[in-house]
């Protein structure tokens, strides 16, 4: 009986999402087509980055990488968008991990609301960062990400837990750790990595950190979005193209290509986050410098 209801609030909450970013967008029309996202290459851009999500290759980090660069986006609106462009996507995904993969209903949710509230207390204070702490904080979370997944392509990281639920002291750790995931969401560092970690320290099987990131963002990134969204520190474009082409690629890869093994785009994407991490970092350095 939990389940079935846990799913419909994924429904109901991710709509509520969808209202509030549809009548914004409606509001912001002009605004909308104005801004710099490339309509004709987001499509692609959009499918291939949730393609890749599904398997825990986090959209943050490429997001991060691909808007500054493409200048798709300010850095000031960046951590924005990375959140509300997701949600529509992650919504697919954990509908269909969570029907799919067993994991305690009671550990599933504690780490779903712990996240939900880092994620609410977070957005009030990210839209009032200056843009160089938003540069350090996504620098170093690009950092953090390649060395999470680097780690786990050495097996330094162990992944043969087979638990399915947790109990006293390591729940409450799992609650305090994606409590601090939810507020970094905010910020532009995605819980994807993080989340794996988690669940591979704490003895849980390796699969059910697809249904507890998926379903923890799922409730915790619209919440944040919906600040976001009022706040208007987003793309609205992106936004609105990864809510279709994103989902696409969503059920591309649950449906068709469960089994693709992704060890050589993980290594790509190692080299890539490690080069952008470098090129923020040392830009922010350089301006630093001259204004010293």
């Amino acid at each position: 009986m939990i389940k079935p209801l846990l799913l419909l609030s994924i429904v109901l909450i991710n709509g509520y999402f969808l209202f509030t970013f549809i009548k914004d967008l409606l509001l912001h029309k002009e605004e909308m087509k104005a801004e710099k996202a490339n309509g004709k290459v987001l499509p692609f851009t959009s499918f291939i980055m949730f393609f890749l999500s599904t398997f825990g290759i986090s959209d943050f980090a490429i997001g991060s990488v691909l808007y500054p660069k493409l200048g798709w986006t300010s850095m000031k609106k960046l951590p924005g968008t990375l959140n509300t462009q997701c949600v529509i996507p992650v919504a697919t995904m954990a509908l269909s991990y969570i029907t799919s993969i067993d994991v305690g209903i009671k550990t599933l949710l504690v780490c779903i609301v712990s996240q939900v509230i880092g994620a609410y207390v977070g957005p009030r204070f990210v839209v009032k960062l200056p843009e160089r702490t938003i540069k350090l904080f996504v620098g170093v979370g690009l950092i953090v990400a390649a060395g999470l997944i680097f780690a786990g392509q050495m097996n330094w990281i162990k992944s043969n837990g087979t638990a399915t639920e947790l109990y006293g002291g390591k729940l409450i750790l799992a609650a305090a750790l994606l409590f601090l995931f939810g507020a970094l969401n905010n910020i532009g560092i995605g819980s994807y990595s993080l989340t794996m970690v988690t669940v591979y320290m704490l003895g849980l099987n390796p699969a059910a950190a697809f249904p507890i990131m998926m379903g923890a963002c799922t409730f915790s990134v619209p919440v944040g979005s919906v600040q976001f969204v009022k706040f208007g520190e987003y793309s609205r474009k992106i936004t609105l193209y990864t809510a279709t082409f994103g989902v696409l690629g969503v059920l591309a890869a649950v449906f068709l290509v469960k089994n693709l093994n992704v060890t050589m785009l993980k290594w790509l994407v190692i080299v890539v986050l490690i080069y952008s991490a470098y090129s923020m970092l040392s830009s922010l350095m350089k301006a630093e410098k001259v204004t010293a």
